[in-house]
């Protein structure tokens, strides 16, 4: 009995030894083994057939949800009252994606177009695209803003074309409309008389281009040989930055296509992505971390320097002319048109911004951009990305005044009058005199005497007089 203790004894003191040893070699071992498999399971490789289609035709839904300032009273607007809105919304679209024209490089790059289709989800919305909402007119106003410089007869035709396809400073359109396009004359004499003047040859609509595109031909490493690189652009249309601002900084293409990021994150990693919406490449800064269903996450969320002017943040200096810290001018790559980028509701800008439209609320919560992490691979749990886009409104003069008002008003304004008026005076005097002279010619066949007219005046006619002294 004594016997079987002992054996017993020794046999669980040798398997608590070996158990013991390989807990420490798992102590050692186990991480590199579970980092080696994130590496074969992230790296973009054909072979890997699970990661590899999840990377292609991304399984996780987006969603985008969009959200109108219904202006209040556009009237007021034009005589120079404040703008007032109210936010209608959100209006959700189930975004898909799909890569296509995927092709491997020896370099261990991979390039491909990305495909996007957007199909609107009723139940998730707050309203239906029917809707009916009042925006500014990004073709007038964006116009008006743009020909500002433009010399004087320029900016009285573009203001002529515009009465003449009755549009307005602002729009009373559906959302359906607004979003995907609606029919324009204005567009289609635009696009006939001005090709190029236009970024668009069909429908007019905010997101009317988005819809079936691709974001371009983007070329990012696949980690192959260097899994630090995973996802990181290495050119996007063959282009290694970009040319829309003022400094080699600001025109760098700089982090991933915005999607994944490479895995082994610590809280001194920054989330840096190349956004063609934006034109710019955009980095995220660390907050904290957090659990989601029993997942760790960190969260990064934007820095308060991200839209900031140049004079706050000097990095930005590239991305001005600027304006107020909050908002980002983005006309460089928008055709030139006075549009502005900034979080919703001017969250983290200038409080002086709000005081130029009422009814904004901004709020950390509801406007705060985020994206949650999972840090040990890189991918994203929950994106939260939110901006808004803004039209830059102002008062353009097109008046003129002096010595150039008053030959414009003769030359364009009395002369022509003058003109019309003479045309029907002459047209009645010649009536006149040819009734004179069937008059006269009745007046020999009847029989009846000679007429003597008196003789003439040694003065030159009145209307003679008014046309010589018009026309000299």
């Amino acid at each position: 009995m004594a016997v079987s203790r002992t054996k017993l004894a020794v046999g669980l003191g040798i398997a608590g030894i070996l158990t013991a040893v390989f807990g420490v070699i798992l102590v050692f071992v186990g991480p590199i083994v579970i980092d080696d498999q994130i590496v074969k399971n992230v790296e973009i490789n054909p072979k890997n057939s699970l990661s590899y289609t999840m990377w292609k035709d991304i399984p996780v839904p987006f969603f985008m949800s969009v959200y109108f300032f219904n202006v209040l009273n556009p009237k007021e607007i034009l005589r120079g009252e404040k703008p007032m809105v109210e936010q209608r919304g959100p209006y959700v679209y189930r975004e898909y994606r799909q890569k296509d024209n995927i092709t491997f490089h020896p370099n261990n790059t991979v390039s491909y177009l990305e495909y996007r289709q957007y199909h609107f989800v009723r139940d998730m919305s707050v309203g239906d695209e029917s809707d009916v909402v009042v925006i500014p007119n990004m073709l007038v106003l964006g116009a008006a803003v743009m020909m500002e410089k433009m010399p004087l007869p320029v900016r009285l035709v573009m203001s002529a074309t515009f009465t003449t396809f009755n549009e307005n400073a602002f729009l009373n359109k559906s959302v359906g409309e607004l979003m995907w396009g609606y029919d324009s004359e204005l567009v289609d004499f635009l696009n006939k008389y001005l090709p190029g003047m236009l970024p668009t040859t069909g429908k007019f609509g905010l997101f009317s281009e988005f819809n079936n595109s691709n974001t371009g031909l983007f070329t990012v490493f696949t980690g192959q040989d260097d899994i630090r690189k995973v996802h990181k652009v290495d050119s996007w249309n063959g282009l290694k930055k970009v040319n829309y601002w003022r400094t080699e900084q600001c025109n760098m293409i700089n982090g991933t296509a915005g999607q994944m990021w490479p895995p082994f994150m610590t809280e001194e990693s920054t989330l840096p992505f190349y956004s063609p919406d934006a034109c710019r490449s955009m980095e995220l800064v660390y907050e904290r971390p957090g659990v989601t269903s029993g997942i760790p996450f960190f969260r990064f969320v934007a820095p308060k320097t991200l839209f900031a002017n140049g004079t706050d943040y000097p990095p930005n200096e590239g991305f001005c002319p600027c304006r107020q810290s909050g908002i980002m001018n983005v006309s460089s790559c928008r055709h030139d048109a006075p549009v502005f980028m900034s979080h919703p509701h001017f969250y983290n800008g200038d409080p002086v911004l709000r005081e130029f439209v009422l009814g904004l609320n901004p709020t950390e919560e509801q406007h705060g951009l985020f994206i949650d992490i999972h840090p040990e691979t890189g991918v994203p749990l929950n994106v939260s990305v939110k901006l808004q886009l803004n039209l830059y409104m102002k008062k353009v003069l097109g008046y003129i005044d002096g010595p150039v008002r008053t030959t414009f008003y003769v030359n364009l304004v009395l002369l022509p009058t003058i003109m019309e008026v003479m045309q029907y005076v002459f047209i009645a005097l010649g009536l006149f005199l040819v009734l004179s002279a069937l008059f006269l010619k009745l007046r020999d066949k009847v029989g009846i005497g000679p007429w003597h007219a008196p003789p003439p005046e040694p003065r030159v006619h009145p209307l003679v007089s008014a046309w010589l002294l018009c026309c000299h």
